[in-house]
């Protein structure tokens, strides 16, 4: 299996039943691109794309069956460590409001709220969930 099927395969698994797992196509340009950044593991995965000085979390995904071993936390932190190595000095993600395991995550590593996008993530048969904008310098 290739690297961008296997990475669809997971994020599917890590954001269903509330989210719409990318395609394998989605991933292959992405990983592709010389400005983003690709961390991976067996049971997870963190990516972003850093542009002028900033880098964005893309997505940041975890099996459900292996959730709570710190993997997540490892991703985040290599994602930011590249981050700064391609001249990152600030991250940016954007978060459901409704996700309080990321949430924590995310506060534990420094992020702050900066903005909401009311509405922003749609849920199956449910009302739609705000997406909270958060911000961390990034710092050696």
């Amino acid at each position: 299996m290739s690297l961008p099927d296997s990475l669809a395969r997971l994020h599917a698994r890590a954001f269903a039943p509330t989210g719409r797992g990318w395609s394998a196509a989605e991933f292959a340009y992405l990983i592709d691109a010389p400005h983003c950044c690709l961390r991976h593991e067996t049971y997870g995965f963190a990516l972003s794309r850093v542009i002028a000085g900033e880098a964005e979390l893309l997505t940041l995904a975890t099996d459900p069956e292996h959730r709570r071993q710190g993997i997540a936390a490892r991703l985040l932190a290599a994602v930011e460590s590249a981050a700064m190595d391609m001249g990152a000095d600030r991250q940016f993600l954007e978060v459901a409001a409704d996700n309080p395991a990321a949430r924590a995550l995310y506060s534990a590593f420094g992020y702050a709220e900066i903005a909401r996008r009311a509405g922003y993530y749609a849920r199956p048969g449910g009302t739609p969930v705000d997406a909270l904008v958060l911000s961390k310098e990034l710092t050696p």
